[in-house]
């Protein structure tokens, strides 16, 4: 009788990257919530999970810095010129080779569901072929489904990514109604580690550019996406009144 091998533990890196100088909200990651900074929260619900091996703060700026340090976080100050998160990422991870995966956690999303973040690790066995794994959620309403904002996600029968847009997808002709399988993408990633250096490598692409979607480029070099499907989206922050519902909801 042929023994079947245990499948091996993926050794996963967190990174969180959080900018001081956002032209919406600066300073964002160190905004008061309950008594502490927000990257705080983000950071406690990233740690407190046993199937990351280590989380990372990544700033390019030594207030988040050292308020990341005083509440015990390990931080790596990178570089200010970097075009996006993902970038930032990757600066970290390269110095980092004994993770085969990273995962990109946003650092203004203080009350992101830690079941999500297990969910998507859970999925690297489910999608062996796969170079990132991301999460969807259901959209059930009309105004959700064409409000710009919320990327959608087009998915094939394995839940492997077709298409990532703003516009209302997938479009019934027949029935111009909310379709029964309309996703809203959740923008948290877990990166294969070759498939992010390669992602990094790769100059904008031509669809990306049109919807200013960072994950299309991963697409169009055809880097096979995943989606997890979980309850709901994650309450983002991106300008002060986002902060101002989420007080007015907090207990």
């Amino acid at each position: 009788m042929s023994q079947v091998m245990p499948q091996a533990v993926p050794q996963i890196l967190a990174v969180i990257p959080a900018r001081y100088a956002s032209t919406r909200f600066p300073g964002k990651p160190l905004v008061e919530i309950q008594g502490k900074p927000m990257i705080q929260h983000v950071w406690e619900r990233v740690n407190g999970l046993s199937s990351i091996a280590k989380v990372i703060i990544a700033t390019d700026d030594e207030r988040i810095q050292q308020a990341a340090q005083a509440f015990g976080a390990e931080v790596r100050m990178t570089s200010p010129e970097h075009p996006s998160g993902t970038d930032r990422i990757w600066e970290v991870a390269q110095n980092l080779p004994q993770f085969d995966w990273v995962l990109n956690v946003q650092g203004d999303e203080p009350f992101i569901n830690p079941t999500h973040l297990q969910a998507a690790m859970d999925a690297i066995h489910q999608h062996p072929d796969a170079a990132i794994i991301t999460l969807i959620t259901p959209i059930q309403d009309a105004d959700s489904w064409r409000d710009p904002n919320l990327v959608k996600a087009v998915l094939a029968g394995n839940n492997r990514a077709l298409y990532f847009s703003r516009s209302p997808v997938p479009y019934h002709r027949d029935a111009p109604e909310v379709p029964a399988h309309a996703y809203r993408h959740i923008g948290l990633y877990l990166y294969r580690r070759s498939a992010l250096e390669h992602f990094t490598q790769l100059p904008p692409s031509t669809l990306e550019l049109a919807e200013k979607l960072e994950q299309l480029r991963a697409l169009e070099a055809g880097l096979p996406i995943y989606a997890v499907l979980v309850s709901e989206a994650p309450v983002g922050v991106d300008t002060p009144a986002d902060l101002i519902r989420i007080l007015d909801s907090v207990p």
